[in-house]
């Protein structure tokens, strides 16, 4: 295995927005099984790829790999490799623990002025957005540079493309209310953590009441933020944005 294949690995495992732990040697003395740089990927199912040691030191660092990647915290492993601590090498070393790869799901629905803003800005902050847009002209990757993937399907055909839970984000801009309104519908229908629709106070007013109508629960209904987006009295497609992915950094970043 080669530097090169692992770094690969990370890659491919990031643009799935696969969580995985990066195991370093980042100090040596003495005899030691690895030396400094070497490295051990660490998947979330436990896999690993690469090695920092083999052995208890190994076997130590896997086991604080997974517990960075539940908790998402750095972590640095001192190891002093002599018989009294139940090594036979004789030297030190010291791994770190890095996790990575944890990057929250955004689903913009829209791929218009707003749409194009926010899936640049979101993605630029860390998260991995799905644009969804039944404009072939729209959906395109070179109009969303941002977008780690583009579904071109009407809303509603698209829910069976996406894989919404708890930690999944979702802000709705489509081009008319109609549309907004069934991207609504179907996201209560899923465990979406957050579901953000852009839009005016009466538009808010006429969805919940419509919903209501329907049978949509309080409960449910509670789940919709709109008007979406922090309110620093943007304007402009891109002022939108940022407070859009304002809003999404500060609940992401919520203890």
């Amino acid at each position: 295995m080669t530097d090169l294949e692992l770094y690969e690995e990370m890659a491919r495992l990031a643009r799935q927005g696969e969580p995985f732990v990066l195991a370093t040697v980042v100090a040596h003395s003495g005899s030691s099984p690895r030396k400094s740089g070497a490295k051990m990927l660490v998947r979330n199912d436990g896999t690993v790829l690469g090695s920092v040691g083999g052995g208890r030191v190994e076997l130590e660092s896997v086991r604080a790999a997974q517990a960075a990647l539940g908790d998402g915290e750095q972590r640095t492993l001192p190891f002093v490799l002599t018989e009294e601590q139940g090594f036979a090498c004789g030297g030190s070393m010291t791994v770190f623990i890095d996790p990575q790869g944890r990057r929250p799901l955004l689903v913009m629905f829209g791929a218009g002025h707003v749409g194009r803003a926010v899936t640049l800005l979101a993605h630029t902050c860390g998260f991995r957005v799905t644009v969804v847009d039944d404009r072939p002209d729209c959906s395109t990757h070179a109009l969303l540079p941002g977008a780690d993937a583009i579904v071109c399907a009407p809303g509603k055909e698209a829910f069976g493309q996406l894989a919404l839970d708890r930690e999944s984000f979702v802000v709705i801009a489509t081009p008319g209310h109609l549309h907004d309104f069934d991207a609504v519908r179907g996201c209560l229908a899923t465990e979406a953590g957050f579901v953000g629709l852009l839009g005016s106070r009466r538009k808010r007013e006429t969805l919940l009441a419509l919903l209501e109508q329907e049978g949509v629960g309080e409960e449910q209904r509670r789940r919709i933020v709109t008007p979406v987006g922090l309110d620093i009295g943007a304007q402009t497609p891109e002022e939108i944005a940022v407070s859009i992915v304002g809003q999404l950094i500060q609940l992401r970043k919520k203890p």
